[in-house]
């Protein structure tokens, strides 16, 4: 029997998708202590793989850093600003990927609802750039409710290519819910995965928030 093709959907970069399915887990950090944001590790080799700075951090409102285990950047993320925003539907948050000489180039758009009737339905939607892989007019969008660490991203098929969850002894220990785990599908973009939850986590005001 011939091998499954897996599909990648390099977002970000190839180089964060595996074949295989992957498991992170994130750990807030104190924002007294680190200025806010969170670490990722690899639950099979233990290594940190990506570290979120918040705006504790950057001294911005409105902008976080997705670095790689080593500290380089591979991410901005943006929230939009000013009036016309403001009287918009949507609060659009941009994400730019950054080279080795930290030039920016925007790969995704991520809209969530600006008023009291959309925001009941918890609309956040997430559109790539270039556009390749959705004709709907976004490819991602959340299922479920961040807070509660128990919500996934499901592309415009409706596939689940990651799911945000806690381990039922962890939750008994850690109210806080400061850790929390990621289960990343194969061929998905590890990366683009961890920026889209970095989002949520200011959305939400939690670590990367200030």
């Amino acid at each position: 029997m011939a091998a499954k093709t897996i599909m990648t959907m390099p977002i970000i970069s190839k180089l964060f998708c595996s074949s295989s399915q992957t498991a992170l887990v994130v750990r807030r950090r104190p924002h007294v202590v680190n200025g806010g944001g969170f670490v990722v590790t690899d639950c099979s080799s233990q290594r940190v793989v990506f570290r979120v700075d918040g705006c504790g951090v950057l001294g911005t409102k409105g902008e976080l850093m997705l670095r790689d285990g080593d500290g380089e950047p591979l991410l901005l993320l943006r929230r939009k600003g000013g009036m016309v925003e403001a009287l918009s539907f949507h609060k659009k948050w941009k994400g730019y990927s950054l080279d080795y000489e930290e030039s920016k180039n925007q790969v995704f758009t991520l809209k969530e609802a600006n008023n009291s009737c959309l925001a009941m339905k918890n609309e956040i939607r997430i559109s790539t750039h270039p556009r390749t892989i959705s004709n709907k007019g976004w490819d991602f969008e959340i299922s479920g409710y961040f807070p509660d660490k128990s919500c996934s991203i499901v592309d415009s098929m409706g596939n689940m290519v990651a799911q945000v969850g806690m381990k039922k002894e962890v939750e008994q220990v850690m109210e806080s819910k400061d850790l929390y785990h990621v289960v990343v599908k194969p061929g998905m973009d590890q990366a683009f995965v961890i920026g889209i939850i970095a989002i949520l986590d200011y959305i939400y005001g939690e670590s990367t928030n200030c």
